[in-house]
């Protein structure tokens, strides 16, 4: 499984420590002190020369290896009293007292972060007191971060009950978990047991979470690469042809795509891939008459066919008198109420 985060981060802070004491060390010898190979120490020094002691640059660690031994050229730069801007100081405090909050903090960690904030507030002054004035809170709130978090480190298998928007249900399923990670939310990797295979779950949409006395035992897998996204089409995926209106470039951004064209409205035709064609289906009837489905024929009658249905479904409404607007909203309408109304 791949490294920790928080545990790689503090790796790299004792590798900071640990360079300074010792120039010119080893690769070799550096790696068997951390209890790492190699391969991962080089990682982390490709990482260190983009650390310093501000935000704005111009103090980076100067560090660098020819393979065989670790040379770091301006420690003492880099030992001058930290100094912060005001709105340096203010991200710092209000990121550590976000921090500060997550469920599934180590009580010794929390307590040890509070104590930093504490006297990080008294050299502070004034920047202090306007950091207190702003407040990050976190997703998965109600403890559900907390027991994927245990069920991880204890090895022990969940029950969910999931929301699932594209079929817009709640279903029972028992997951053996793999990992936590956040690309714009907080996600649960795991094998669910309900389909025998790896799915991921955004923990704001776990409506009931239980942990189980079975193991956790998940079949052998590799690890994605999420530095590009959670979604990754591959290339074996079906390929699928929008075309939308200047008002739908959006798409574009929004959807990984292979190719962009550009159409003489000012619009584009969007060729893109997808291991789950019908899904676009609820992309079609959310762009309205600002795109459509072109190929496969088969996917843009579907969506063709979901438009009139929920565009029937609204005009029953209007006549039942919810709103008395008919179809007055026309095509466009039904793309706005449709499923999966958020970008």
């Amino acid at each position: 499984m791949a490294a920790n985060a928080i545990d790689q981060t503090r790796r790299m802070l004792s590798l900071v420590t640990y360079l300074r004491e010792r120039p010119g060390a080893r690769v070799g010898d550096v790696a068997r002190a951390f209890g790492i190979s190699e391969d991962e120490l080089i990682s982390d020094l490709d990482v260190l020369p983009m650390c310093g002691t501000s935000f704005r640059g111009g103090d980076l660690l100067d560090i660098d290896t020819d393979g065989d031994r670790i040379w770091w050229h301006n420690p003492d730069d880099v030992a001058e009293p930290l100094r912060l801007a005001a709105d340096e100081a203010t991200a710092l405090l209000v990121a550590a007292r976000a921090v500060a909050t997550l469920p599934g903090l180590r009580e010794g960690d929390r307590e040890a972060l509070l104590r930093a904030t504490a006297k990080l507030e008294t050299a502070a002054g004034e920047a202090a007191g306007a950091s207190s004035r702003l407040s990050v809170t976190f997703e998965s709130e109600g403890g559900v971060f907390a027991d994927v978090d245990r069920a991880i480190s204890e090895r022990r298998r969940l029950w969910l009950r999931y929301y699932s928007p594209a079929r817009d249900e709640l279903t029972e399923r028992e997951v053996d978990p793999i990992r936590l990670f956040a690309v714009g939310h907080t996600y649960m990797e795991g094998w669910c047991r309900l389909t025998e295979a790896r799915r991921t779950f955004r923990l704001d949409r776990v409506a009931e979470i239980r942990l189980l006395d079975a193991p956790s035992a998940p079949p052998e897998i590799e690890l994605r690469d999420l530095s590009e996204g959670l979604v990754q089409p591959s290339a074996d995926d079906p390929e699928v042809m929008v075309e939308v209106g200047p008002a739908g470039r959006w798409v574009a951004e929004y959807y990984p795509h292979d190719s962009a064209e550009d159409l003489p409205d000012g619009g584009l035709r969007i060729t893109l891939r997808t291991p789950s064609p019908s899904s676009l289906r609820r992309l079609a009837l959310r762009l309205g008459q600002d795109g459509r489905i072109v190929a496969p024929t088969e996917l843009a009658e579907s969506a063709r066919r979901a438009a009139r249905e929920a565009l029937a479904a609204y005009e029953r409404g209007g006549e039942a008198g919810y709103g008395g607007r008919g179809a007055a909203g026309g095509p466009g309408a039904a793309g706005s109420a449709g499923p999966g109304g958020g970008r």
